[in-house]
């Protein structure tokens, strides 16, 4: 399948944005909802923050502690020869007890800053958070938000991170500058939710991927609403492969959008390895818990070096897309660094849907 990437990829760097804390580094600006708004292209980034570590042996670890009536941003120092702590991944602080084995601080604070374009390709950042932790269940950042239209309504779906673990949060807006806070639309621990742009017989549907501790296995289900506030009728979607590149855990990625065939979803991949790649699902028109078709091989796998390398690479990772006849534009995050952009044809992503149908596979 042919991919055309944006020749001036990337199109936003950690270094296009200024810190908003003093004192800290920009590392991140990836993973971003897409919406098309006023003739515009508005990337809903995922900024993450890191407080500046003078000291080789010490980590810093933010989070915002709401144990006041208004958050106030902490810093936590760790020492890195500290035995009760494993630092062996970039992004987590894990406490280092057999017992008791967690994530205990997150190396940097996300939160959602808006970036626009008249082409598409060429980004003006806005100086200020558009969406920053305000309540206890996003005291350890936001992240990597969905945007959904219906009607003249834009409904955000994002990653609330907490020591409880993540939820999802969700927002409205119709101008992206004032919101409505609509709370966590499901418990932790969850995430990589898209809600469908349209009611489909009558209710609304949502992806999402629960992350199970014990039985079960981090995969794609789906569930109904009658007020995109309340979810239930949960249903297992899509799973993973024994072998191959989608074999280790799954989510949803953009918000599925129609197409001749039944609803499109451009949804990400990890294997065992931690390389992450795109894919593709044709769901039905009029039930979307069915599953059609499915790519086989990935549509979009890290091939650049800036999808290579990064603050952790290896990694291509989509919150969202623009569709016009055609071409599906994919904006993606890279290595969990930068943002870049692809056109893809849509007649070819169905093409390769039609390789292989994928109803004797589903759970259905």
């Amino acid at each position: 399948m042919k991919v055309d990437r944006f020749k001036g990829n990337p199109i936003i760097f950690p270094s296009d944005i200024s810190p908003f804390h003093e004192g800290h580094e920009v590392i991140g600006a990836f993973n971003a909802g897409v919406a098309e708004y006023q003739g515009e292209v508005l990337l809903l980034l995922r900024v993450a923050e890191r407080p500046i570590s003078h000291d080789p042996k010490k980590v810093k670890a933010p989070f915002v502690d709401f144990s006041e009536e208004k958050g106030k941003l902490e810093i936590i120092e760790l020492d890195k020869d500290d035995p009760a702590y494993d630092f062996s991944d970039p992004r987590t602080i894990a406490k280092n007890d057999s017992e008791d084995r967690r994530t205990a601080y997150l190396t940097s604070l996300s939160y959602i800053r808006i970036a626009r374009s008249k082409d598409g390709y060429h980004f003006d950042i806005d100086d200020r958070p558009f969406l920053y932790p305000e309540n206890e269940r996003e005291s350890w950042g936001i992240e990597d938000p969905r945007v959904t239209q219906i009607d003249d309504t834009y409904y955000i779906q994002y990653s609330a991170v907490s020591p409880e673990g993540i939820g999802v949060g969700l927002v409205s807006t119709k101008d992206f500058e004032d919101y409505e806070r609509h709370g966590l639309m499901l418990h932790p621990e969850n995430k990589d939710v898209a809600i469908f742009p349209e009611k489909i017989e009558g209710k609304y549907y949502t992806l999402h991927r629960p992350v199970p501790k014990g039985i079960g296995r981090p995969e794609i289900w789906i569930a109904e609403s009658e007020n995109l506030i309340h979810w239930g009728n949960h249903q297992h979607l899509l799973g993973l492969s024994e072998d191959g590149w989608d074999n280790g855990r799954i989510g949803g990625g953009a918000v599925p959008f129609k197409t001749e065939e039944g609803w499109l979803e451009i949804y990400h991949a990890a294997d065992r390895n931690d390389r992450y790649c795109l894919g593709a699902v044709l769901l039905d028109y009029k039930n979307p818990s069915r599953v059609l078709a499915k790519t086989e091989e990935p549509i979009l796998v890290p091939e650049e070096d800036y999808e290579k390398a990064g603050f952790f690479g290896n990694v291509v990772f989509s919150c969202g897309v623009t569709v016009k006849e055609d071409t599906v534009r994919i904006y993606y995050g890279v290595a969990d660094t930068s943002m870049a952009v692809a056109d893809l044809s849509l007649n070819e992503i169905l093409d390769q849907l039609k390789v292989r149908k994928y109803d004797e596979l589903s759970s259905k």
